[in-house]
């Protein structure tokens, strides 16, 4: 059975929430369209669109050879039993090619309501995290058992929830972070932890109009999301940078916005820094439009650059899988 490793991950892949919105067969097109682009990985995103379970067999069935990665599944949306028998089968049906990204969405001590849909909660978010984790360990299994048993990382943000990271799971997949994070990141959770990061990015070379996107997509996040708040205070952004909408400093921050030779430098300092990988989230003014061209524009920049770090193979112990 294959092994899941860096360099077969590669150091550049996509990251979506547009998927959610699209027929099925529009996502089978578009997803052999990125193997073939030669991008690493496809990360997607879940909200009310598509579960995560159900979008991974969507995207594992119709490619061949790319790593299909949940960049998160909610742990508010499902039981951990739900969770690790399903791992299971899509361990063992595609091996080796699926990584199971686990968080929570405001996961902490109250409900809170998503698109007027109110989350039960469960609790704070290291612990309930580190609970799940044990809960999933110790569901039996009365089925096939995949060997490799699927990888799975956290979107860690703050320190607590990055070493645990890397001491429960492979590693870390952070969202909506700067480079900066990533050397934070990197530090904490030590070397041999995985770190495969989203990136923003508007492929425009009119500034001022991708400037535009990139502020919405912040301001976006600020607002709806205290922990994303709470996490670029850490990185040293103040009440100047966030309140009556985000200054340009922390735009520029969390989105790269410009050419192909922009975005592959900011790739490149993210690997500098300790990642990976980097997972490119292309933001336009139509997010619900997948956006193909600009894939297949990034895809020759970045994908023939090499960083010349040399990513270690990390064998997991059994609880890190």
């Amino acid at each position: 059975m294959p092994e899941v490793t860096q360099n077969e991950l590669g150091q550049v892949g996509i990251w979506t929430l547009a998927f959610e919105g699209q027929p099925a067969g529009r996502v089978r097109e578009s997803a052999a369209e990125l193997e073939e682009l030669g991008y690493g990985a496809i990360w997607y995103g879940e909200a009310f669109g598509r579960d995560a379970v159900g979008q991974a067999w969507l995207l594992l069935s119709a490619t061949q050879r790319i790593t299909i990665a949940s960049g998160i599944a909610n742990i508010a949306f499902r039981d951990p039993v739900a969770t690790a028998t399903a791992t299971r089968a899509l361990g063992e049906a595609f091996p080796g090619r699926y990584i199971l990204g686990l968080g929570g969405h405001r996961v902490d001590d109250t409900i809170y309501e998503l698109d007027g849909f109110p989350v039960p909660a469960r609790g704070r978010a290291v612990p309930t995290m580190r609970a799940y984790l044990d809960s999933m360990d110790a569901v039996p299994a009365h089925g096939p058992v995949p060997d490799p048993a699927p990888r799975r990382v956290l979107a860690a943000l703050g320190p607590k929830m990055l070493q645990l990271a890397a001491e429960r799971t492979w590693g870390a997949h952070p969202y909506f972070v700067s480079v900066e994070h990533t050397v934070r990141a990197r530090r904490l959770m030590g070397p041999n932890a995985f770190l495969g990061v989203e990136q923003a990015v508007v492929l425009d070379t009119d500034l001022s109009r991708a400037r535009e996107v990139a502020s919405a997509h912040v301001a976006t996040y600020l607002s709806m999301a205290p922990h994303q708040e709470a996490n670029v205070r850490r990185l040293g952004f103040g009440d100047a940078d966030i309140a009556g909408g985000p200054s340009r400093r922390l735009v520029d921050a969390i989105v790269c916005y410009g050419d192909g030779e922009a975005i592959r430098r900011r790739v490149q300092q993210h690997l500098d820094a300790g990642a990976d990988h980097v997972c490119l989230q292309v933001l336009t003014a139509a997010p619900a439009t997948l956006p193909e061209q600009a894939w297949r524009e990034l895809a020759p920049v970045l994908l023939h650059h090499r960083s010349p770090r040399v990513a270690l193979s990390r064998e997991p112990s059994d609880r890190q899988r």
